[in-house]
């Protein structure tokens, strides 16, 4: 780096002597190991289509030198403009570069194409966003997103504190680790420290300005994503020679793995976009709609699934042709709606992976919280994009939150959720300040439910599920315990209706990818587990205090168990996240996450942990955080520190 800083990289180079366009992925987790697996699947197999793939470890993370900075701050997109450098100035490169990545790795093609260096033609941005406020699993209509601000903030807390490896660094590695766990911050009070669009999410968001990007980007999504909508954001808002789009029915990982299925031939479409913008070979791309979109067809509720029937549409442009919004006015008398404190218990997964409990299940009891409202189904209806809710409120309190969810009601009474959104009452002006509500005012509020494509079947029926409460994803405001009152007459559910069609021509070709790397998993060599069980633990466990009210939802996100890597590494983590709340008392909130690696080489007598607890609370006035951190080497304690914050409630 320009600074004198190494960053740790590995490139796949194909067998030619002919320079080659570059394709670049970097990103704060560790080639070397914990993203090994994925990265041997994909970066060989480009190389072997004439790509020079390169993968590095961001500054302070996994075997780069220097210190972890601000997660997605100025020092990181520095380094990204000074890599595409580097790699267009090779012998082996011909100066064109493209940039792809997934999930955190995705943000960062966007926003560095947003600084325009010169060498980079062409992104692919997977799972991506372009809204770290609202759409970046840190804030959802401007309430606090309890459940992955909190999972995401402890995670990187404890990722960020890794050692590097003395296979790849030398003896270095201790006095990098040391210098890395010195500068080490918990992002959790960062991100709390703003709980409006403020400065600090604007000044990492390419919506601020689209015309910013000048590189070709391709998006890609799925519906059982929380970053979806950023891909229907680009094709609506970027140049159409420049920009395509593709959302399936996956969850958050890559669309040639999913689930839910089908599965596509990811990585050859991602090289039809290559050759398109860096070797200047017509693919077609540019000839595909503007976005391609999968349509569900009704589903029962289940919380992982392996296929979805449906059918794949091509949107010329968007918002669509093909799409015409239909109002649906509520009917009934006024309603108080005042939600247990635990509702959302079966909300499901906000980030899922595609593990066994990571989608909601069957919302009836969800539903018997909220105040419903249905409409009757003749025709097939396919939805496509996102619905909208105006709703005429009128609450008692200054502050509170709405929660809308969309659910499919089959004939048998089960209710499969479709979408949903919220909004905190103090942003309905916008989520860029905090407006009070007038105690006793009536005012029509209005919001988006995120981004979907579904069929609804005849004689099912269309279920607008409203509620004052959504936790863990939403943190509950002070007052929350008093709800509000919603009239139906002028409240609306605004739904964007597609035209229906015969078979579509649309096609993906199946999956292909590298020969897996070869990761074993297991148990260490010497039977090392920071946790004993006498079986399994469930993946999300809710527990019900009948006497207390309390409930308590526990989460095992499945990162946990030993890999074992070709180069003799083992790496064992585990992960246990607690959400607790008092179904009648919004301040009794709580969230803990703890987090426990060992990386250990028993052939070079190697053996290091990291772990680390993150708790939150809060009363009237204050979020209350602590963060912890335990690191040793051999056994033996190298660094502790703990941090504790009162951070004031200014919209959270």
């Amino acid at each position: 780096m320009p600074d004198g800083t190494l960053l740790y990289a590995r490139v796949w180079r194909p067998l030619t002597p002919e320079p080659v366009p570059a394709i670049l992925e970097t990103l704060p987790d560790r080639l070397t190991d914990r993203a090994a697996a994925r990265d041997g699947r994909r970066h060989p197999w480009y190389a072997g289509h004439g790509y020079a793939s390169v993968r590095v470890d961001a500054r302070g993370h996994g075997d780069s030198e220097g210190v972890p900075g601000e997660p997605y701050g100025a020092a990181e997109l520095a380094d990204g403009v000074a890599v595409i450098g580097w790699l267009a100035a090779q012998p082996w490169c011909d100066g064109r570069v493209g940039m792809i990545g997934g999930s955190g790795g995705g943000f960062d093609p966007l926003r560095i194409a947003a600084l325009a260096p010169g060498p980079l033609k062409a992104v692919v941005t997977v799972c991506g966003t372009d809204d770290r406020h609202d759409n970046d699993g840190h804030y959802l209509g401007g309430s606090v997103l309890a459940v992955d601000t909190h999972a995401w903030a402890a995670a990187t807390l404890a990722l960020m504190c890794r050692p590097p490896d003395p296979l790849h660094v030398g003896e270095a590695w201790r006095d990098i680790w040391l210098r890395r766990l010195e500068a080490v911050q918990p992002a959790l009070n960062t991100w709390l420290a703003h709980q409006t669009r403020d400065e600090y999410w604007r000044r990492g968001s390419v919506r601020e300005d689209y015309g910013a990007i000048d590189a070709a980007v391709l998006a890609v999504g799925g519906w059982h994503d929380p970053y979806r909508d950023t891909v229907l954001r680009l094709v609506e808002h970027l140049p159409a020679d420049r920009v395509r789009g593709i959302i399936g029915p996956w969850t958050h990982p890559y669309p040639d793995h999913g689930p839910p299925g089908p599965a596509t031939g990811f990585l050859r479409e991602t090289l039809r976009w290559w050759d398109q913008h860096l070797k200047g070979i017509d693919t077609g791309v540019l000839r595909e709609p503007l976005l391609r979109a999968h349509v569900s067809d009704s589903h029962p509720p289940a919380t992982a699934y392996g296929t979805l029937p449906g059918r794949w549409v091509g949107e010329p442009a968007w918002p669509s042709p093909h799409v015409t919004t239909v109002s649906y006015g509520l009917q009934g008398p006024a309603v108080l709606v005042r939600s247990p404190q635990h509702t959302g218990v079966d909300a499901g997964r906000f980030v899922p992976l595609g593990h066994d409990a990571d989608l909601p299940p069957d919302q009836r009891e969800e539903d018997a919280r909220s105040a419903c409202f249905e409409f009757a189904v003749g025709a097939e209806t396919w939805v496509l994009g996102r619905p909208r809710v105006r709703l005429r409120v009128t609450s008692e309190v200054s502050r509170g939150q709405v929660v809308a969810r969309l659910c499919d009601v089959a004939p048998d009474g089960s209710s499969t959720l479709v979408t949903r959104g919220a909004l905190n009452l103090s942003a309905r002006l916008g989520s860029d300040r905090a407006v009070p509500w007038e105690p006793g005012a009536t005012q029509e509020v209005a919001f988006e439910l995120t981004g979907v494509g579904h069929a609804f079947r005849p004689g099912h029926r269309i279920r607008l599920a409203v509620s004052s409460a959504y936790w863990p994803w939403i943190w509950p405001q002070p007052e929350s315990r008093a709800g509000f009152t919603l009239d139906p007459a002028g409240s609306f559910l605004e739904l964007p209706v597609r035209e229906r069609e015969g078979a579509s021509d649309l096609a993906f070709e199946e999956p292909e990818q590298t020969a897996p790397l070869g990761v074993d998993r297991g148990v260490a060599a010497d039977g090392w587990s920071p946790v004993t069980l006498d079986e399994p633990r469930p993946e999300r466990l809710v527990v019900r205090d009948v006497a207390k009210g309390e409930w308590r939802l526990v989460i095992d996100p499945r990162y946990g168990g030993t890999r074992v890597y070709p180069d003799g590494l083992e790496c064992t983590e585990d992960v246990r996240e607690t959400y607790t709340i008092d179904e009648q008392d919004p301040l009794s909130a709580r969230t803990r996450s703890d987090w426990s690696i060992r990386l250990h080489r028993p052939d070079l007598a190697w053996d290091t942990t990291v772990r680390t607890r993150s708790e939150i609370s809060c009363d009237g006035s204050d979020f209350h955080t602590s963060n912890e951190v335990i690191c040793t080497e051999g056994g033996e304690v190298v660094f502790h520190r703990t941090w504790e914050k009162r951070i004031p409630r200014t919209a959270g």
